[in-house]
């Protein structure tokens, strides 16, 4: 069986606008100005995406950001130290999340 993640449609997300083209250039619009430069540079903006890519689990994602990183300078030392700091803010959110369940079981447990 073939994989649900096909590495020629990244090219194509485009077509998502082709059913609602206003929407679509509302959400190209607001995007293009979430990764201009700002008070954070390119660069950084895409260390904090591929870091988010990761996190979110999204193969199309991964890929783009881990081009848009090497184009904007960054190295593969930076780039998986960026994936490590998502790893670890995922991996914390997990944990912490337990303190639910301890709660739970307290109540349970009167």
């Amino acid at each position: 069986m073939a994989g649900y993640y096909h590495q020629e449609d990244l090219p194509r997300f485009a077509e998502m606008g082709q059913c609602a083209p206003e929407l679509w250039q509302k959400f190209s619009d607001w995007y293009g100005a979430v990764f201009s430069e700002g008070a954070l540079s390119a660069r950084e903006k895409s260390l904090i995406a591929l870091a988010v890519a990761h996190a979110i689990q999204c193969p199309y994602c991964i890929d783009a950001y881990t081009q848009q990183c090497l184009e904007t300078g960054s190295n593969l030392d930076q780039m998986t130290e960026a994936v490590h700091v998502a790893a670890a803010i995922r991996g914390g959110a997990s944990l912490v999340h337990g303190l639910q369940m301890r709660n739970a079981a307290a109540k349970v447990s009167l």
